[in-house]
């Protein structure tokens, strides 16, 4: 049985435990709200990282050692992974704003069955549910 959570409705999904769940507007809508503002705040991490790489680029020096060169080069890749990490944290928020609107908010996108209550107030970005997820994870 697939299940849709529709924005601005309450959904009644089973949980992994057979207990009723239900998910009210309100509580959507709250979610909602955490995932926006976790973008807004992961996007102006992004900038000032990425104002801090590119004025590490113009202060380069050419008359640095070695190990200070070697100590600026992996604190530069460094930024960049942490960038790069928190782009993809965006885009795992953007989604699951776009699954809210859409109504397939708290389905498992592989089994399709609903992921746990539980699991979406832990981690609201989450498209698996948790046997789902094990099984990826196991690959």
């Amino acid at each position: 049985m697939a299940a849709t959570v529709r924005a601005g409705e309450s959904a009644v999904l089973p949980s992994q435990n057979g207990v009723v769940v239900t998910w009210s507007a309100e509580e959507l809508a709250e979610v909602r709200a955490r995932l926006a503002t976790e973008i807004r705040e992961l996007n102006e991490e992004i900038a000032k990282a990425e104002s801090e790489i590119a004025a590490g680029d113009v202060t380069d020096g050419a008359g640095d050692d070695q190990a200070d060169a070697g100590a600026r080069t992996y604190e530069r890749e460094r930024e960049i992974a942490l960038t790069l990490n928190s782009r993809d944290l965006v885009a795992q928020n953007e989604r699951a704003i776009a699954r809210i609107d859409a109504g397939t908010y708290g389905v498992c996108e592989s089994c399709h069955q609903p992921i746990g209550k539980e699991r979406l107030q832990a981690f609201p970005r989450a498209t698996l549910c948790v046997a789902c997820k094990q099984r990826e994870e196991r690959r």
